[in-house]
């Protein structure tokens, strides 16, 4: 019990200071922008709130100025059992994939990071 207290505070700490100390978003022409909007509708964001991972990724997303929807699993047990059910565990951060042939389930912020980069990132 003590120990989910410190962890909660600690990591509410952590999404403060990320509140605090954003990176600036890129700028894109209104156009650009107005596409990559509509083609990250297609990609949801399974997340905790507090999590030091989830929040390094709602970072590059923020620079990537990506409109992605969050989903916080801790807060809605549709969202947790829909990850359980299709990620086949409850791990976090986790970001949906959805196209025309399923939906994708890609895990663990690194790789998370690098595929919004590599597919939303400046050249």
């Amino acid at each position: 019990m003590l120990l989910k207290i410190v962890r909660e505070g600690l990591g509410r700490t952590i999404a403060l200071g990320d509140v605090l100390t954003r990176p600036r978003p890129v700028k894109r022409p209104p156009e650009e922008q107005a596409r990559v909007a509509k083609e990250v509708q297609s990609l949801s964001l399974y997340q905790f709130y507090a999590c030091p991972f989830c929040i390094k990724v709602r970072r590059a997303m923020h620079r990537l100025n990506l409109p992605i929807e969050t989903r916080d699993v801790n807060r809605h047990p549709v969202y947790r059992a829909d990850l359980e059910q299709n990620a086949g565990k409850v791990m976090v951060p986790c970001l949906r994939i959805d196209g025309d042939d399923g939906s994708q389930w890609m895990l663990e912020s690194g790789n998370i990071i690098a595929y919004l980069d590599k597919r939303y990132g400046s050249a």
